[in-house]
């Protein structure tokens, strides 16, 4: 049955309308919607530079600064089946002005905020407008081109996610400190005005053919958000008790436990709704398209990994190869110039080919032997440029996740659910991100938590409780290895300089009582101080084992991608329309 629908909506794809539009439209249209999800990429990453400078001129408390981000990828995460549907209903072009309009009056008041609560608030208002850019943006390649020249376009969108990576940090370091934190946001508004003449200049409507009315599921809408907005919550406060950190609860604690259950219930809610409505969210028929239901899942798989494989390196560059937090940043660059070369490279050769299936095969393949490579080389003794080519391996793997699986799920569906199809495949790779790095974060705690307390109970036995508490005051979350590592960095020689003041003072008092006291005084200095490079010691192995231990898990979530890739089927992607029965011709 599965495979007769499949056909069924194979043969019933109209072509994307690219006939109609002259080369200048459609240049056009394409440079409105890059504009677009550029903003909204880049938005994260230049947030997340000026987040910093943020939370010292607010005075925002250690508990509420992540909600910066998690206000924003909630509300983006929610919203993006929804404006996917309202993409089909009204076209990809009202979508995209009324997505960049809503994230301009985010920004803008994300800019004139005076208050923690205000500020987050207009975070979630950012992130509302950003799901219509996301979903907008790549189903306007759908619309445009057929499916065999898909890819190579869709690879320049996921090239614009990378290079955002890249450009993001650098500006947002240059913005905040020449023209203040503000400016992050208000800086949005002439691209997006930008942004806005390109799409009203040439942009067509691109509302799919064969949709006529249709009102928006509200009721679904409603249960979609009762059960992703506890989920997210539940995935961004929940953590291990081995490392507790501030603002966040146990996974076994009532607060997430209880967002579980509501998610499970507005889960629940919106399957039976999606089931029984006329014009559902998200078609609950679509889940029968192999290649559709395939293609997802492989996404959030995929999406598990994307992030998390990245969230955690730049710690290890700085408590191991000793790097400055902004450095350690720029080293995750030639990561992501790796992710534009798969991205652009891998659409390239589909659209070439004409097949997707091989490359989704020999790419995730190239993404285990990457992780391989990170999960068991790493040592206390890896040096930046060492790292950075073994990320460059693991950015080649990951780019062609984008593209591909988009070409994929979209060649699957009629056009007329080319809208919901995108806005899925964007949805369940958000979700993927969250609970990647949710699971990979606890792994990363739990392995640092135990090692760190291991080695360093070890590196300080029988040291003098004053000198001990010396150490735990400079390591990276105390000696015990509790609390989370908040990405400081262990300065040995500070540590010493601190003891041998100590030490100073304990030697001219025992000066008075002979050369024997003053002896006992210079060995217990000299063994505090090799303690101090013991302990370094101890934190470097610690942090390149739950770093390791990270990328070793991340194998088996690819190798999960990997076979359920193999289940997904390849249709062929054809250059022009799509075949017609005598009847329609």
């Amino acid at each position: 049955m599965a495979d007769t629908a499949a056909d069924t909506a194979l043969d019933s794809r109209a072509a994307p309308a690219s006939e109609r539009f002259s080369r200048s439209q459609k240049a056009f249209t394409l440079a409105g919607a890059l504009l677009g999800l550029l903003l909204a990429a880049l938005d994260q990453t230049i947030v997340a530079t000026a987040g910093p400078t943020i939370q010292a001129d607010l005075h925002i408390a250690p508990e509420h600064y992540p909600w910066l981000t998690t206000a924003y990828l909630v509300a983006s995460t929610m919203m993006v089946p929804v404006w996917g549907k309202l993409s089909d209903l009204l076209g990809r072009r009202a979508v995209l002005v009324a997505g960049i309009v809503v994230f301009l009056t985010g920004s803008f008041l994300c800019g004139a905020s005076r208050s923690t609560l205000a500020l987050i608030l207009c975070r979630a208002v950012q992130g509302l407008g950003s799901a219509a850019l996301f979903t907008g943006s790549l189903a306007v390649v759908a619309d445009l081109f057929p499916p065999r020249d898909r890819g190579k376009y869709q690879g320049l969108f996921g090239a614009v996610f990378g290079l955002s990576s890249v450009i993001g940090p650098l500006a947002g370091g240059f913005i905040t400190d020449a023209l203040g934190w503000h400016w992050v946001f208000f800086i949005n508004l002439p691209v997006g005005a930008l942004a806005l003449a390109l799409i009203f200049l040439r942009m067509p409507p691109l509302k799919p053919d064969g949709v006529h009315g249709g009102k928006l599921d509200v009721p679904g809408a409603v249960g979609l958000a009762v059960g992703v907005v506890p989920l997210l919550l539940a995935l961004s406060l929940g953590h291990g008790k081995a490392t507790p950190r501030a603002g966040g609860f146990a996974w076994s604690s009532a607060p997430i436990l209880g967002l579980f259950a509501l998610s499970a219930v507005g889960l629940g809610l919106f399957v039976w709704r999606e089931r029984h409505a006329k014009e559902p969210l998200l078609d609950p028929s679509l889940f029968r398209l192999r290649a559709f239901s395939a293609g997802n899942a492989a996404v959030f798989t995929i999406g598990a990994v994307f992030l998390a494989s990245v969230t955690f390196l730049p710690l290890f560059m700085v408590n191991v190869v000793g790097l400055s937090a902004t450095h350690s940043g720029l080293t995750l660059t030639p990561l992501t110039l790796g992710v534009v070369a798969g991205n652009v490279l891998s659409g390239q050769l589909v659209s070439r080919l004409g097949r997707y299936k091989v490359l989704m095969v020999g790419t995730l393949l190239f993404l285990m032997g990457g992780f391989a490579v990170m999960g068991f080389t790493l040592t206390p003794e890896s040096s930046q440029a060492e790292v950075t080519v073994k990320m460059v391996l693991v950015g080649l793997g990951l780019g062609p996740s984008i593209p591909l699986y988009t070409v994929a799920v979209q060649n699957s569906v009629p056009p007329q659910r080319i809208g919901v199809a995108t806005s899925a495949t964007t949805f369940f790779r958000q979700l993927g991100m969250t609970v990647g790095v949710a699971l990979l974060g606890t792994v990363f705690a739990g392995t640092l938590g135990r090692e760190m307390q291991s080695r360093t109970r070890e590196a300080t036995h029988g040291l003098p409780a004053d000198v001990k508490q010396e150490l735990r005051a400079s390591a990276p979350g105390g000696l015990g290895g509790e609390g989370a590592p908040q990405g400081q960095q262990f300065q040995p020689e500070q540590v010493k300089a601190k003891l041998r003041e100590g030490f100073a003072e304990e030697r001219r008092q025992a000066v008075r009582e002979g050369p024997e006291a003053r002896a006992r005084v210079d060995a217990d200095e000299a063994r505090a101080l090799s303690t101090v490079d013991r302990v370094e010691r101890a934190l470097k192995e610690s942090f390149t084992r739950a770093t390791m231990a990270v990328y070793r898990f991340a194998i088996f979530v690819a190798l999960a991608a990997l076979l359920v890739t193999l289940l997904l089927p390849e249709l062929p992607l054809r250059k022009g329309g799509p075949r017609r029965s005598p009847a329609e011709s």
